[in-house]
């Protein structure tokens, strides 16, 4: 074993080899329980920022949900005098709104729904634009939804009611002649059934008059709704359209 080598002053520098051994078994011994703490604790930080992250997520999905059905439009099916277009259940809802987003006008068909997906029950936005119809030829025409986004995804469900004027809350909302006054959205976890706090209600901001539906035309329960007049124009301009000819 070779010695330290002497310096100026009479001393030594350096360690000896049994001080360089403890040394390392003293950092050794360090990683080791570093490394023990971290495989008890990086588990538990993943499972809380993937709980972060998935609760933003589905945060963002339901203001964007909760958005479209607050922009919810008198529009008739097809026809002045026809029923509205808003329909639904406890699992799914299909609307008009505005459009919106860059380069959008005019309005566009929404529907909220859920479907089977890799990632289990997921509710998701598709949308149409609307394109006013004569009545019997509505029943053939079937709108063509795209640009499915994903609001809410599992584990957590989305269910609807619809309370009308006398305030009773009904799981279906058929279409008719008035919207709902509100939606409830009631979000839960899908594993424990809770109901979470982020459920909310939405008020539907537009009315239909009781005098409404005992009128011919609906267009003069429209003033004040730009969006909604815009249907009607078109469902005129539709309607006066000679013979074999298509609605814009």
């Amino acid at each position: 074993m070779n010695r330290p080598a002497a310096t100026p002053g009479g001393g030594r520098s350096g360690f000896t080899l049994i001080e360089a051994m403890m040394a390392l078994a003293l950092t050794a011994a360090i990683v080791a329980a570093l490394a023990t703490v971290a495989a008890q604790w990086l588990p538990s930080w993943n499972r809380g920022m993937t709980r972060v992250q998935r609760g933003e997520a589905m945060a963002l999905g339901l203001e964007r949900l909760v958005t479209d059905l607050a922009a919810a439009e008198i529009v008739p099916i097809a026809g002045e005098a026809g029923d509205l277009l808003f329909e639904g259940t406890a699992l799914a809802v299909t609307f008009v709104r505005s459009a919106s987003g860059p380069n959008t006008v005019g309005l566009e068909i929404i529907r909220l729904a859920e479907i089977g997906s890799e990632r289990g029950v997921t509710m998701v936005r598709v949308r149409a634009p609307y394109r006013p119809a004569e009545r019997a030829a509505m029943a053939s025409l079937q709108p063509s939804f795209r640009d499915p986004v994903a609001l809410v995804t599992a584990p957590y469900r989305v269910s609807f009611a619809y309370a009308g004027p006398d305030g009773r809350w009904r799981d279906a909302w058929p279409a008719g002649r008035e919207l709902p006054r509100a939606v409830r959205v009631t979000v839960r976890d899908s594993g424990s059934a809770r109901v979470l706090p982020l459920s909310t209600t939405v008020e539907i901001r537009t009315e239909i008059a009781a005098r409404c539906a005992r009128m011919e035309s609906l267009a003069a329960c429209l003033e004040g709704r730009p969006a909604a007049r815009r249907a009607i124009d078109g469902i005129d301009d539709g309607l006066s359209s000679p013979r074999g000819g298509s609605p814009q």
